[in-house]
């Protein structure tokens, strides 16, 4: 397939008009290298890559956590019709057994052309601290234990690309130690101080779990785990960018301090995406979504009800330049979790994984 005269999304955040060539599902160098020559009129379309959501618990009424593949396919469905090509179902805190059937799902769900691609599992949770719990159940949280993240992962086919954890409860540093190389550990729903953060980031947890939620303020004199993220150039940093979670100016401000590389943009959906207000569920806890917010009855915030696609243009309305937006959800979380090979660019090699929008990032076409 040839797409014609699009405006090709560059890194460098220019567009350039230029034709696309696609291969077998692959982005090639050239024509010489088509079998299929069919072409696609892209002429005032922007050819932007496949968005990669990394934290994302479910849409249009489906959890991940139901453990239910036709449920989590129609998730993947929603997903790719919103631009997100690339997607890791996010687990709630639960107990291991029901745990070990939700990864199952993600291995035995049918995926073909009209579902997003899972690319791995987010595992968040039960190894946070309670005392920063936001929706998740507090009774079903525990210390960190690496037999029991190894036999989630066995259960997930291997598929496990991210763990929450708490590096202030007892036993994280072991576990840390011990599973970095296998999974990339994210700090997130924690009270940790400024220096257990920049310890457990020094012994290999380099993410951080939608950054400012769930964890304390960055204050003059305890910066705290955001702190110690911004000052470790390693670290990747998640943000929800629902326009709900987060003030603008914390978001503008959050891209000057972090870069262009290192913020990634989720939208931590939930099953009450895509849908009309009403009463849904989080990992069993009722929730009440109006106008795209999602609370428990206490007013905790319980996820968002926003796809990647329309994050990624909330902060584009916010002031974030586009070029920042779209790599901060395509390439950053392509790299956060070591899929940039595969997905996240145009670049010839990579899938063929492209959104056509107007000139206002309508989406026009997923490919």
């Amino acid at each position: 397939m040839i797409i014609k005269n699009g405006k090709v999304f560059q890194e460098d955040g220019s567009y350039k008009v230029a034709d696309l060539y696609v291969e077998n599902g692959r982005i090639v160098a050239s024509a010489d290298e088509l079998t299929d020559k069919t072409e696609l009129d892209a002429s005032g379309l922007k050819v932007l890559p496949g968005l990669v959501d990394i934290h994302s618990h479910g849409a249009v009424r489906h959890d991940f956590s139901d453990a239910d593949v036709d449920g989590l396919r129609t998730i993947l469905q929603y997903e790719k019709s919103q631009g997100i090509t690339s997607y890791c179902p996010t687990s709630m805190t639960l107990p291991k057994e029901e745990l070990l059937k939700i990864f199952q799902t993600a291995k035995d769900v049918e995926q073909d052309e009209t579902c997003a691609r899972i690319v791995g599992i987010n595992m968040e949770g039960p190894f946070l601290d309670p005392v920063k719990k936001g929706a998740h159940v507090e009774g079903y949280i525990r210390k960190p234990d690496i037999e029991f993240f190894r036999a989630c992962n066995e259960a997930a086919g291997g598929m496990i690309k991210l763990v929450t954890l708490a590096p202030n409860m007892e036993g994280s540093e072991e576990f840390i130690r011990e599973l970095h190389n296998e999974v990339v550990i994210s700090i997130g729903h924690t009270a940790a101080d400024y220096g257990c953060a920049a310890e457990a980031m020094k012994e290999g947890a380099l993410h951080v779990t939608h950054l400012y939620n769930a964890m304390n303020s960055m204050g003059h004199r305890e910066p705290g785990v955001i702190g110690a993220a911004a000052d470790n150039q390693d670290c990747m940093v998640e943000m929800i960018g629902d326009g709900i979670h987060i003030h603008p100016v914390t978001v503008r401000n959050t891209f000057r301090l972090f870069g262009d590389s290192r913020v990634v943009l989720i939208s931590d959906s939930m099953m009450a995406t895509g849908m009309e207000n009403g009463l849904y569920e989080l990992g069993g806890q009722e929730v009440t979504m109006k106008d795209r917010k999602a609370t428990l009855a206490d007013g905790t915030i319980a996820g968002s009800a926003t796809c990647l696609f329309d994050c990624m243009k909330c902060v584009i309305s916010m002031g974030v330049p586009e070029r920042e937006a779209i790599l901060a959800a395509t390439a950053n979380p392509a790299r956060s979790i070591g899929i940039y090979d595969e997905v996240g660019s145009l670049a010839p090699g990579k899938r063929a994984d492209i959104v056509l929008t107007d000139e206002e990032l309508n989406i026009v076409k997923v490919l």
